[in-house]
């Protein structure tokens, strides 16, 4: 969870791209990442799948100006808004963008090739029809920024209650990791975006950091089977408040646009 998602670095640029602030090869190069290579399948009018320069071109001519991230999961549909095919298939993926301006959504499928020792990541993005509606349960940047500081102070809490706090050497490793890049400056976010969105964003990745060793460092002192329902149902909400507010922040740029 702590990675940044692929729907959000395509967001991201790409609405960087649309508004007309980086070129698209730097788009396409910031998405793609460490992955080996990102197509477009189902464009209309093309045939094949095509490289993210051309796709993001054409989703241009067809009436795109803005794109959407939509963090799904069993039981919330974070920003999606239907139909229910194009629902399902980012439910399967965790992860989808939704264009805004026109009515397509791409959902990523992503598999590795390559000999062993030497895997590759190959990404392709399914382009698919959307319902042109208000997309389900995004907050505004503020309401996202309040949520957060109080769900990092319960996942805090919790943590602590249930002694699955970040000690030992794999929380340490993690936590000069998360150190390291905020101290490195790295991006963020693409050029265009507010501060107050790369506020909440690098705060939802914190706490999305604690919830990853709560769950990824054993069962700590919640050792039977209760004590481990418990957990999971105290820092449930918390992974729900965090995913909002990193849908709030790759959108910022659209939904202020979008009220105008």
């Amino acid at each position: 969870m702590l990675s940044e998602p692929r729907s959000g670095r395509l967001a991201a640029w790409g609405n960087a791209l649309l508004a007309g602030l980086v070129s698209p090869d730097d788009a396409a190069s910031a998405i793609v990442g460490e992955d080996a290579v990102h197509r477009v399948e189902g464009l209309p009018g093309e045939s094949a799948p095509v490289g993210l320069t051309l796709a993001l071109g054409r989703l241009r001519t067809l009436g795109v100006t803005g794109l959407r991230v939509a963090l799904p999961a069993p039981g919330h549909p974070l920003g999606l808004s239907g139909p229910p095919e194009f629902n399902a298939r980012a439910l399967d993926a965790e992860e989808a963008v939704v264009c805004y301006g026109a009515a397509f959504g791409l959902v990523p499928s992503v598999a590795e090739a390559g000999p062993e020792g030497d895997l590759h990541v190959e990404v392709v993005w399914q382009c698919l029809p959307v319902r042109e509606a208000p997309p389900a349960d995004v907050p505004s940047l503020g309401e996202a920024e309040r949520e957060l500081a109080e769900a990092l102070r319960e996942a805090t809490e919790v943590l602590s209650r249930l002694d699955v706090a970040g000690s030992g050497p794999v929380a340490e490793a993690a936590i000069d990791a998360y150190r390291a890049r905020a101290e490195a400056g790295q991006e963020v976010l693409a050029p265009g975006y507010p501060p107050r969105a790369v506020r909440v964003l690098e705060m939802a990745q914190r706490v999305a950091l604690l919830l990853s060793l709560a769950y990824e460092n054993g069962h700590g002192g919640a050792v039977s089977a209760s004590e481990m329902a418990a957990r999971a149902q105290a820092l449930r909400p918390v992974e729900r408040t965090a995913r909002r507010a990193q849908v709030a922040a790759y959108n910022s740029v659209v939904e202020q646009r979008a009220r105008g």
